[in-house]
């Protein structure tokens, strides 16, 4: 007797419902159909990528200004400014704030930004919990004490697993 045929194989796995406060949105069937074929053109077409230069001589102004008051118990970095911008612009953006789930979109209520941190043997990405609800001192001392403890192997698997938004800073490499 022949042996069974074997199954089809499965779809790939959408991620499952986040553990965070998100709303669902189902999908039409023209958006699964639009959905299915950016997949599969991602997968089967080559890709070229686009950069762009950004003067940020005001937003340095900004950080020299900021770090330079008297009496400032903190010192932003470039990277401090740009994890606000970002969640601004999301809360400005609550659609971008989201991720595939398959058969529906899941957005997340809360702006939770990952940020890129090197470890001996890759990167983690440590999360600023309710980015935009925070001032840019909170930020700093935050992602400073995330980025030490990262680098330490400390982290708890609740600071790294869940953002919606991740940073990565390349410019080290011109980027």
């Amino acid at each position: 007797a022949a042996a069974p045929a074997p199954a089809a194989p499965a779809p790939a796995a959408a991620a499952g419902a986040p553990t965070a406060p998100h709303r669902e949105v189902a999908l039409s069937n023209m958006r699964k159909v639009i959905a299915k074929r950016l997949t599969e053109a991602k997968q089967t077409i080559p890709h070229f990528y686009l950069s762009v230069d950004v003067e940020l001589d005001a937003l340095l102004k900004l950080r020299a200004d900021l770090n330079g008051r008297k009496g400032a118990d903190y010192k932003l970095s470039v990277n401090d400014l740009v994890i606000k911008a970002a969640a601004i612009a999301i809360r400005q953006n609550p659609a971008v704030n989201a991720y595939w789930g398959g058969d529906k979109v899941y957005e997340l209520l809360d702006i939770d930004v990952s940020v890129a941190v090197a470890i001996d043997g890759g990167l983690i990405t440590p999360i600023v919990r309710r980015a935009d609800q925070k001032g840019l001192s909170t930020i700093s001392a935050e992602m400073k004490d995330l980025a030490t403890r990262a680098k330490a192997g400390k982290l708890k698997p609740e600071e790294y697993q869940g953002g919606g938004f991740s940073i990565s800073n390349l410019g080290m490499y011109g980027i």
